[in-house]
């Protein structure tokens, strides 16, 4: 190599961009794709699938980075092609017997929808009557034409796809018809010529006739896909890498649309929706495989298909069979009948629903396909809190007004919307919105992700609104034909004539199917009365779902490293977290004990101008707090419990200084005693900040305010003290919040051991009480190895400490920048949600060793709500924490992804 070449130039001058479906294997999922995998694993296994290559991912990655694809690519694709014609005994575009190919996207992550295909590469004016001649079906042939032009014209040249539509709906409407099967070979002709109007007026140029020129524009259009709007929302809401890139896979045609012994449809090996065993998918006779998908006609069931062609059923059954066998999982199918035989297009591991994942998780465990570690990676915290949601009362009454098919399960309630800016619009002011649509595209993504749920007129199972809100875990009603949608009008009628106005209230049943007008009150799901003890697994009338959580949930608290505790402030919440499966209490925000009434006590702590009267108020407030701590530690008696001490913005206990100064000035004008109000308003500037997030708070209000941590110090010893005395077994951690220097940390220590030891003292008990620290300041992170020397544990506030980090307002940016910040990418999830593992878990992997380093007996918990993040807790559980702390609703989640990622950890060990 000469020292003037590019390192990089010559990698990909000998990289292999393109793969023949003979090549490759569904491990190759990186280069090929998640279809160019699998088509290529269906080959290897010997099914019928039309013989095609794989554009590699790489090759799409060089595209979007240069703007031009690898110099290498045409050679490579030109090699394949000439193969492909050799196999199939006919040119790309030939004029008497064509060749046509489909090309279709696929990347390494299913995004259905989202990114483009082209059918009927190959078609051209001079070609057109060839292929009626070997078809001896003029009126297939000019159906063909037609749905190239249209879909090239959409996907490649960017024509307004509402024309192609319009035209062709007009053209069935001076037919009298009122699907597109009705049309002639005339009609669809001259439907052709309209197209090609629509093309060249839109574009200024003609529909391109060189067979060649249109796969090579289809490619670089699928390309481009991968950077389109739509793609970008999807990936950022199914937090897929944006730099992965797409795949190309350019395939033979074969034909649904020859005549009723043709048709196109969509299987599951497994029904998607409930995870039951049986026959599963949708069917359409006369059709190619993107009317199915769009939902355009409405099919019929998969079952069907056996009285309509029983050999090519049969051996779809048997094909389904082998491939579940093979992947061990729901498959998801698309194939197509050419004259009554059976191709299969493509294949994938399914999206399902929350439910589904679990029931499938553990048929497949009795089976002995997988065990029960595998078990545990077919489900997530995610979906374990979608079965959490409420469920509709189906006993209560309610007005139903249609039935369509139940998609995607869940109870929704909303206002009607039917376009998706009115659903994001309304979903922005806070409304609840139901999207109603004839039929979705992608183009609509943005309006179900804002809805709660989505209901259609037309399409099944297997059409894109089914689809995608199955993998969104959003409630989705299908193909409701006897409720007619107007989106132009802004109604939806239904058979006896109710009117549904955008803005009435619907509500649906994603597990029934069932439309409702109106609000349906909602109970509580049967799965959240499992965790709460109020329905048995083992019991002969629980629910099938709840015996599955059961199973998969004993496996995950055997199996995981992670404990899980919750975040609660009082006995009850204690005792419900205690339920859930939590293991001690992780955080108690003693300021929530210091409402109502307390609220003054404190004020008057706080602005006591002598000594005397601030151990009037401390000695007011010790007996409340001491009764606190008792109800809390009987509730958790033999579980630990972290005590945080004060830690309030010190504006939250004084009155407001614009309200209070109104009062001062109205009393003036009225010439009104105020002196107490005047004496209020004095103290209240003096302690006034500007900024009180980083300002008075935590151990600087202990320091400032002698004795304040002392008397809760005391209250949490002598209930310790109480109930050790009653036989209890409390245990009790102290934590000092807000700590930036171990100096601060060595006061508040030492007084509080004094504190401690004249209780046990007076009590005759030795109360094995342990003092740390909450680490939410970066500088505690950076300087953990010293605090670490008078804590005996950390509890990381990750919500803290991402402000700090960031220097974000937890309270002000989700409606100020965090949007933009989204849509452009900088952030792919908020920081909030998930934890932000370059920056704050970077400080917390280095505070948790350093910590360490200087204690190895330190014990290391996180109490931000990233403890019951999914995401978040695979984190912690690498970083070597030995706990999380979350919500008591959300302990279920923690404790099951605590499993999964010991699990997933296991895996990777023994690999």
């Amino acid at each position: 190599m000469s020292e003037t070449q590019d390192p990089h130039v010559t990698q990909l001058a000998s990289t292999k961009f393109v793969y023949d479906f003979t090549e490759g294997n569904k491990d190759l999922k990186d280069l090929l794709g998640g279809k160019g995998a699998n088509l290529a694993e269906m080959t290897n296994l010997g099914l019928p699938v039309p013989p095609g290559f794989t554009i590699t991912t790489e090759a799409c990655k060089v595209y979007l980075e240069s703007g031009s694809e690898p110099a290498a690519l045409r050679a490579e694709v030109s090699k394949h092609l000439d193969a492909l014609e050799r196999k199939m005994g006919k040119k790309l575009g030939q004029a008497d017997d064509p060749l046509l190919v489909s090309v279709r996207s696929g990347a390494k992550f299913s995004m259905p929808g989202m990114m483009d295909t082209v059918l009927n590469i190959g078609l051209s004016d001079a070609s057109v009557s060839g292929l009626a001649t070997q078809a001896g079906d003029e009126r297939f042939a000019w159906d063909s034409y037609r749905r190239l032009i249209q879909m090239f014209g959409k996907t490649v040249l960017d024509v307004d796809g509402e024309l192609f539509e319009e035209a062709l709906e007009e053209a069935k409407r001076a037919k009298g018809v009122t699907v597109d099967v009705d049309l002639d070979a005339g009609d669809l002709r001259a439907l052709v010529d309209q197209f090609k109007d629509i093309v060249a007026k839109e574009t200024g140029r003609d529909f391109p006739q060189e067979p060649r020129e249109q796969m090579d524009l289809a490619v670089r259009a699928v390309f481009d896909s991968w950077n389109t709007d739509r793609a970008k929302l999807y990936r950022r809401q199914e937090r897929i890498p944006g730099d992965l890139g797409t795949a190309v896979n350019v395939c033979s045609m074969v034909f649904g649309n020859l005549g009723p012994d043709s048709g196109t449809g969509v299987a599951f090996t497994r029904d998607p929706a409930s995870g039951h065993q049986g026959v599963y998918g949708d069917y359409l006779q006369n059709a190619q495989g993107e009317d199915v998908v769009a939902g355009i006609r409405n099919t019929v069931p998969l079952a069907d298909l056996e009285g309509i062609d029983k050999a090519s059923y049969d051996e779809l059954m048997q094909i389904m069979e082998t491939l579940e066998t093979h992947y061990k999982d729901l498959c998801d199918i698309e194939f197509t009948i050419e004259r009554g035989k059976l191709w299969m297009l493509q294949t994938r591991v399914g999206k399902r629903t929350a439910g589904a994942a679990f029931r499938i998780a553990t048929q497949l465990v009795d089976q002995g396909l997988i065990d029960e570690a595998e078990a545990l990676q077919r489900v997530n915290g995610a979906q374990l809190a979608q079965l959490m949601f409420p469920r509709f009362d189906l006993g209560a009454k309610s007005a139903m007004i249609g039935r369509g098919i139940a998609a995607s399960p869940g109870a929704a309630v909303g206002k009607a919307v039917f376009d998706s800016y009115t659903a994001v619009k309304w979903s922005r002011s806070g409304e609840k919105v139901i999207l109603i649509r004839r039929e979705t595209n992608p183009d609509d993504l943005n309006g179900m992700i804002a809805a709660e749920g989505i209901l259609t007129s037309r399409g099944g199972k297997t059409s894109h609104a089914a689809v995608v809100a199955r993998g969104m875990g959003k409630t989705c009603v299908c193909g409701a034909e006897e409720l007619e949608v107007d989106t132009k009008a802004r109604r939806m009628t239904t058979r006896e004539g109710t009117v549904i106005e955008e803005g009435d209230v619907v509500s649906i049943d994603g597990s029934t199917g069932k439309v409702y007008a109106g609000e349906v009150p909602v109970v509580p799901s049967p799965v959240v009365e499992y965790f709460e003890g109020r329905m048995h697994a083992g019991a002969e009338d629980a629910d099938e779902l709840v015996k599955a959580v059961h199973r998969i949930m004993a496996y995950a608290d055997r199996v995981r490293r992670l404990r899980v505790r919750a975040n609660a402030d009082n006995a009850e919440d204690a005792a419900r977290a205690r339920r859930f499966g939590a293991q001690g209490i992780g955080l108690c925000r003693t300021e929530h004990m210091f409402l109502g009434e307390r609220r003054e006590m404190v004020e008057r702590l706080i602005l006591a101008d002598t000594d005397a009267d601030k151990e009037a108020a401390l000695a007011e407030l010790l007996p409340l707090q001491q009764a606190d701590f008792t109800e809390l530690f009987e509730a958790m008696d033999g579980l630990p419990v972290t005590v945080r001490l004060l830690d309030p913005p010190l504006h939250e206990f004084l009155p407001d200084i614009t309200d209070l100064s109104v009062r001062v000035a109205l009393a003036e004008a009225r010439h009104e005693k105020h002196e107490n109000d005047l004496r209020l308003l004095q103290a209240v500037h003096k302690l006034h900040e500007q900024n009180p997030m980083l300002g008075l708070r935590g151990v600087r209000l202990g320091l400032v305010i002698p004795g304040l941590f002392a008397m809760q110090v005391r209250a949490i010893a002598e209930a310790a003290a109480e109930r050790k005395n009653n036989n209890g077994d409390p245990r009790a951690e102290i934590m000092i919040p807000l700590v930036g220097t171990v100096q601060e940390l060595e006061i508040v220590r030492e007084e509080a051991e004094q504190v401690i030891a004249e209780v046990e003292k007076e009590r005759g008990v030795s109360l094995k009480l342990t003092l740390g620290t909450m680490i939410e300041l970066p500088r505690a992170a950076l300087t953990a190895g010293q605090i670490a020397e008078s804590a005996d544990f950390f509890s990381f506030g990750t919500n803290d400490l991402t402000q700090t980090v960031w220097g974000f307002s937890r309270d002000d940016v989700e409606a100020s920048f965090f949007t933009a910040y989204l849509e452009k990418g900088i952030f792919g999830v908020s920081p909030f949600e998930t934890i932000d593992k370059d920056g704050v878990g970077s400080l917390v992997r280095s505070a948790a060793a350093a910590g360490r380093a200087t204690r190895p007996d330190l014990k290391l918990g996180v109490c931000g709500e990233h403890g019951g993040d999914p995401e978040s807790v695979h984190f912690f559980h690498e970083v070597g924490l030995d706990y999380v702390s979350c919500s008591p609703f959300r302990i279920p989640v923690a404790r099951l992804e605590a499993g999964r990622a010991a699990a997933e950890s296991k895996g990777s060990d023994s690999r």
